[in-house]
């Protein structure tokens, strides 16, 4: 089975947390809370769920997993002000690793400078944030970009686990950086928005 990040800080999207850490660990995934400090505890959004970080994202290393996940909520935006995460995030898709990115996680993405050129979703209101970062922004329950998945809202995340665990299965499918999807129905234009 693979071996699992999930890279979430305080003040995460509870479900967006719990849904996909609970699947991965039923599918017989190993499952890892990176964080910004070992030890720490974060609470989600919701105040209905509570981790603790078993290992800093500082420490860790893209070798160590088969793929990443980060929740939604404001955790996302506390992650890109961070270098390591960062570094994590960015090695991890170089290493063409699945990465799934929920509700506003990919801000992230963004901040990783992997949006450019990637058909994805988001919550709305990061829409205008990833078309000016060169994404293709699209209103879907989930998208798949090559090694990059994308899911919009805490409605979503029971899809979003299913697609996740299906490239999880399945493989990463064929795309490279920077290729561009053949399929633009329903697709955003890229074009800078002011």
């Amino acid at each position: 089975m693979s071996k699992i990040a999930i890279l979430v800080d305080s003040m995460f999207e509870d479900c967006e947390l719990r849904i996909p850490f609970n699947r991965l660990r039923e599918a017989g995934h190993d499952v890892d809370i990176v964080g910004l400090h070992a030890g720490a505890e974060v609470v989600g959004k919701q105040g209905r769920e509570c981790v603790w970080i078993e290992k800093s994202v500082a420490s860790v290393s893209e070798h160590a997993y088969d793929a990443l996940v980060v929740p939604g909520g404001y955790s996302p935006d506390q992650l890109r002000m961070n270098e390591d995460a960062v570094r994590f995030t960015r090695a991890m898709a170089l290493a063409n690793k699945p990465i799934g990115a929920v509700c506003h996680a990919p801000w992230l993405l963004i901040e990783a400078d992997l949006a450019d050129d990637r058909v994805v979703t988001s919550w709305p209101s990061l829409r205008t944030d990833l078309l000016n970062a060169g994404a293709r922004w699209t209103d879907q329950e989930v998208v798949v970009d090559g090694n990059i998945i994308t899911s919009r809202t805490p409605d979503d995340v029971g899809a979003f686990s299913d697609v996740f665990l299906r490239v999880l299965a399945d493989g990463v499918p064929d795309r490279e950086i920077g290729e561009r999807p053949s399929d633009e129905a329903g697709i955003e234009q890229s074009t800078m928005v002011h």
